[in-house]
């Protein structure tokens, strides 16, 4: 059968049969809820169900004492109803209640109450753990042994489904422990504690007490803790443990710090024989630890120990008033009032600086119990003492002369006290000094005449050295004169000296000069008979080769000039043998020696001829008539020369 039916207009009418059953359970829940004892729980809700009555069976009343019916009892039913329909949960005999889920929110605990259970044990306050998944299931609670009251157990962030008939939840804190901080715990319960002791015994595997049934069960102590719990959020029951929170112990740097334990089992003094001013133990035993802590943090708990801090540096302690150093320890100093022999009352100031070694300060510790003890029980007293003494047995005035003497005795007499108390004494120094005012003006007025006595005596030495200083400036002046003359003639003798050094100097730089000259030329001579030697050899060299270039130059000219000459010769035989054929010898032989006599200039007729056979004057023009043709003849000549000598003169030159 189809479920889906459409009409002919196209609806879809399975909705509204699937609708019809919802809308009966909505109009008829009265009907339903009184016939049928439906019962419906929605998802967020729990059901806590109260039953008015039983008509038959065993169990019709609850026990003595019980609050909760977990066999079907009248009352309170343990168990409820989770989301969901119930049915026979008719309203004649149950009554149903609907309550929301328990929230513990996030960074809270919950912490339970329950309202029925087994009675609590004497001398316990908070009910032990029991099996019931986290107080969801009252009747496994109940059954288990779960005990009326507050419980150990706690509850984390969540959602749970809680009987609230049977638990009451109340929302707590997280315990938060800040940085640089310590959690002091002191729990509510557990056993008492030991006689003799101020904390519980040590308990481990607790979880930093966030398991309560562990600690209790391993046999915790109710009280204040030996163990604290360091920074951290920690989810801790505030009904079993209360926590306080402290700053960390610090030790600073250049101190240590001596532990001094309340707690613990008496230890054996390991300082022996030799030390009989207290016990000192080893570590975890009750009394002055043997180990010192070193600078830095520690979670102390500061009810069970207490930490006294030693200074390992040197310490400065002022016997000033109004004078104190950053450690307060000498706030209770002041200046010390000495009286000295002769009954005169005095202040001094006083610095010591002692030093305490690392490894004594255990013994100081359990000797004094503090710094401020050693104080005031051995420095204070001995010091002042000790310069009260010392003053009774000078007067003020010796006092203050020997300070540098006294201030060595006290450093030596301090250090071998201070030594017996595990102390070192570094140095004893004694500041201001003051005497009292009528000897002070005393002491003033004596000093200032003192001092001007010896003012009136520096003046008259003063005086005395200046005469003296006048007097010889006096003769100092006289004397210079006589310097200054005797330096005159000293100049001259020396400029003299000089002028003869100078000219004995002069003689023999010439004379060096001179001798210098000649080795000069001397070897200028040499050097140049040597270069004339080098350039004769070359030159030697250089003719001997250019005479044998010469030599073979003449040779090969020789041969030339006689061919030469043989063929001239030839031809001009042949040529003079031609003459001699067309002019005859005799006239060929007259030719040439009237040649040779031209080419000679060889005069064969007088410059002048004198005739003897005319009169006087025609004798005599002819000789000058003679001459003047001679001359001419002779002008002719040289010019003819001239010519033959110069043949290939310029145009110019021959014009």
């Amino acid at each position: 059968m189809q479920l889906a039916q459409i009409d002919a207009n196209g609806i879809n009418y399975a909705w509204f049969w699937l609708l019809i059953p919802l809308l009966c359970i909505v109009f008829f829940k009265p009907i339903l809820r009184l016939f049928l004892g439906m019962v419906i729980v929605p998802e967020d809700k729990i059901g806590l169900v109260t039953k008015k009555f039983v008509l038959i069976g065993a169990h019709k009343e609850l026990p003595d004492g019980r609050i909760l019916a977990t066999l079907g009892e009248a009352g309170i039913q343990a168990d409820t109803l989770a989301p969901g329909l119930y049915w026979g949960m008719w309203p004649w005999q149950y009554s149903v209640t609907m309550d929301p889920f328990t929230i513990v929110p996030e960074g809270k605990i919950g912490i339970v109450v329950a309202n029925d259970g087994h009675p609590l044990p004497t001398g316990h306050l908070l009910g032990r753990k029991v099996e019931s998944d986290n107080f969801q299931n009252a009747k496994a609670f109940l059954e288990n042994g779960g005990q009326k009251g507050r419980q150990t157990r706690i509850l984390t962030s969540g959602t749970y489904r809680i009987n609230k008939l049977a638990f009451a939840i109340s929302i707590a804190d997280t315990t938060m422990i800040n940085e640089n901080m310590v959690g002091i715990v002191t729990s509510l319960d557990g056993q008492p504690i030991r006689q003799g002791q101020i904390a519980g015994e040590l308990i481990y595997n607790h979880n930093n007490f966030q398991d309560v049934d562990t600690f209790l069960d391993n046999g915790g102590n109710r009280g204040l803790q030996p163990q604290v719990i360091l920074a951290g959020n920690y989810f801790i029951n505030p009904w079993a443990f209360q926590i306080e929170e402290i700053p960390m112990t610090d030790v600073p740097i250049g101190h240590v710090g001596v532990v001094i334990s309340y707690i613990g089992e008496d230890g054996t003094d390991v300082t022996g024989e030799t030390f009989r001013h207290g016990n000192i133990v080893n570590k975890g035993f009750r009394g002055v630890w043997f180990e010192p802590l070193g600078p830095g943090k520690y979670p102390i708990n500061k009810y069970t120990m207490k930490v006294e801090l030693v200074p390992t540096t040197n310490l400065v302690l002022n016997w000033a008033t109004a004078r104190s150093e950053s450690h307060n320890l000498d706030k209770n100093l002041s200046t010390i009032t000495v009286r000295s022999k002769d009954g005169f009352p005095f202040n001094l100031d006083v610095s010591q600086i002692i030093h305490i070694p690392a490894t004594e300060a255990p013994k100081v510790i359990a000797r004094f119990g503090s710094m401020n003890n050693l104080v005031s029980q051995v420095l204070e007293p001995t010091i002042g003492n000790y310069f009260r003494n010392s003053a009774q047995d000078s007067d003020v005035i010796s006092f203050l002369s020997t300070r540098k003497e006294r201030q060595a005795a006290a450093k030596d007499h301090i250090r071998v006290v201070l030594e017996e108390y595990n102390v070192n004494a570094v140095d004893t120094l004694i500041g201001d000094i003051v005497p009292p005012e009528a000897l002070m003006k005393t002491l003033t007025d004596r000093k200032i005449a003192q001092e001007e006595e010896k003012t009136y005596e520096t003046q008259r030495m003063a005086q005395e050295k200046r005469q003296g200083m006048e007097k010889e400036t006096a003769i100092a002046d006289m004397q210079r004169e006589i310097v200054k003359a005797s330096q005159s003639v000293e100049i001259a003798q020396r400029t003299a000296d000089a002028t003869v050094k100078k000219a004995e100097g002069d003689a023999a730089s010439l004379k060096l000069a001179v001798n210098a000259e000649a080795e000069a030329t001397k070897m200028r001579a040499n050097a140049e008979a040597e270069a004339t030697r080098a350039r004769g050899i070359a030159q030697a060299d250089y003719t001997k080769v250019n005479a044998s270039a010469e030599a073979e130059k003449i040779s090969k000219t020789g041969l030339a000039e006689a061919e030469k000459i043989e063929a001239i010769g030839r031809s001009t035989a042949e040529s003079y043998q031609l003459q001699v054929t067309a002019m005859g010898g005799e006239n060929f032989a007259k030719l040439k020696i009237t040649e040779e006599i031209a080419k000679g200039h060889i005069k064969i007729i007088p410059d002048l001829i004198i005739n003897g056979g005319g009169d006087g004057s025609d004798g005599s023009l002819n000789g000058l008539m003679g001459l003047q043709l001679l001359s001419m003849l002779q002008d002719r000549n040289v010019k003819t020369t001239v010519t033959e000598k110069t043949p290939k003169e310029s145009p110019k030159t021959e014009k």
